[in-house]
């Protein structure tokens, strides 16, 4: 699982950070799962390795421009992609309001299917392999923090103990490595459990923003192996902070220190704190280490892997 970070200012982008777009490729599939979809996400796109015909769902977190004014270019640009049959775009109230009012008066006719879906509380999509869970943050409007989690699966098969056991392979196997009850034609029931081995956990991302600190944050993150939280503003700026419902770097790391979470990775940084002024983006980081040591800042381009879960 690999997460690419197309843009990672707030508000507004900067001579090197552009606005709040994540790209999340599947393992074991062609699919990316895009997270926002800020102003320019399609140049952010072709200027990575992620390819844009991969693009299958769109989570958007609330309805700032700088989270979805890149959304209507992108979906045009996936319509010559030439091999993008469909893309479910999920988000909140008015989302597909603002996308029919921009694709008709911009007299764009996309060449797939799009569906928009509103996001409530709780599970927003799933399949056999992935579910998408979704919590309202607080801000000044609408939104909702994303938690992606791979399901579980079971351990390493032991085809030398079913063999053994004289168990015929074929379908029987199939059933038993799922860890099924399975009634073999001599009358024999088996367990499966017995020939898997430990359960492979499946990796958690929790994505936060745009929020001041809240329940749901730590509710959404609680033991993800990578936490994307937004970091706004320096400690010394909580006022400024609380005002506008945005996160400090202190606040980001109380939220992965509470959560449980290996890695905390912060993001959507004020221009405010470019080279020249008296705080730096370092300090920053530095903050959020001094709560959670395992904190990282994203920067535009930069990928991080989740590697696979083991089993024995």
């Amino acid at each position: 699982m690999q997460i690419t970070f197309l843009g990672t200012s707030s508000g507004v982008p900067t001579r090197g950070r552009n606005v709040s777009s994540v790209a999340v490729r599947l393992p074991q599939r062609a699919e990316v799962w895009l997270l926002d979809c800020g102003e320019a996400t399609q140049h952010q796109l072709l200027r990575s390795d992620v390819k844009i015909s991969q693009i299958t769902k769109i989570f958007i977190t609330h309805m700032h421009g700088d989270h979805i004014f890149g959304l209507p270019g992108l979906l045009a640009s996936c319509g010559m992609a030439g091999n993008v049959s469909h893309i479910d775009i999920y988000g909140p109230t008015g989302l597909g309001e603002y996308l029919d009012a921009c694709l008709r008066y911009s007299e764009t006719r996309l060449s797939y299917s799009i569906k928009v879906h509103r996001v409530k509380t709780g599970m927003v999509c799933e399949d056999s392999e992935f579910y998408m869970m979704a919590a309202p943050l607080k801000h000044k409007v609408t939104a909702h923090g994303y938690r992606l989690v791979e399901r579980d699966r079971a351990g390493k098969f032991d085809v030398e103990k079913a063999l053994s056991m004289d168990i015929p392979s074929g379908p029987i196997f199939g059933e038993l490595k799922q860890g099924k009850m399975v009634t073999l034609p001599d009358g024999r029931k088996i367990d499966g459990k017995q020939f898997c081995g430990t359960p492979q956990i499946g990796r958690k991302i929790a994505y936060c923003t745009d929020t001041v600190f809240c329940d749901s944050s730590v509710e959404l993150a609680q033991n993800a192996d990578v936490l994307i939280h937004e970091s706004t503003f320096a400690h010394q700026d909580s006022a400024m902070a609380f005002q506008r419902l945005h996160s400090t770097s202190t606040m980001a790391a109380q939220v992965a220190l509470l959560a449980n979470v290996k890695q905390l990775i912060i993001t959507h940084f004020s221009p405010r704190y470019a080279p020249g002024n008296p705080i730096l983006l370092e300090d920053l980081v530095n903050e959020a280490r001094m709560i959670f040591a395992n904190t990282i800042p994203a920067y535009d381009f930069m990928t991080y892997a989740i590697a696979p879960p083991h089993s024995s």
